[in-house]
């Protein structure tokens, strides 16, 4: 399937992304990757609420405060896989997984997920993790 990227990315941007997916979610198997790969493009895409300016890859990858836990960490610095180089082009090019279909946000709890979280609704949980998405009225960008 070629379809047509949804935000602008060239091969770092791709690399950076898939490092992210795997930091954040490798033990979630590929479908958990390709969800935490949704939320981040769904960053760059909405341009709404904590995520405003958000442009590009690497604006979504390191931003602070609100950005991702896993860039603190010496595993998120290793090369990019083939494997998931080939998951972040697929969420890049806009293929979505519920739940994260149109969440921006998603955390592990130790125990069940909010019904919200940061005022964004429960959109579900996948395995360790649960998805949060804003309205559509608040964030058209992601719908």
């Amino acid at each position: 399937m070629n379809r047509m990227a949804v935000i602008k990315a060239n091969s770092e941007d791709i690399k950076l992304l898939a490092r992210l997916m795997r930091a954040e979610a490798e033990g979630e198997g590929e479908l958990g990757m390709l969800m935490v790969g949704n939320v981040g493009v769904n960053r760059v895409r909405g341009n709404c609420l904590d995520f405003r300016n958000i442009r590009t890859i690497p604006q979504m990858v390191y931003q602070r405060p609100g950005g991702f836990e896993a860039t603190t960490k010496g595993y998120f610095y290793q090369r990019a896989r083939e494997k998931e180089i080939r998951l972040a082009e697929r969420a890049v090019n806009g293929e979505r997984q519920h739940p994260a279909t149109n969440a921006l946000w998603f955390f592990r709890p130790t125990g069940q997920c909010p019904s919200t979280w940061w005022n964004q609704a429960h959109s579900g949980r996948f395995k360790s993790h649960c998805f949060y998405a804003p309205s559509g009225s608040d964030c058209p960008g992601v719908y």
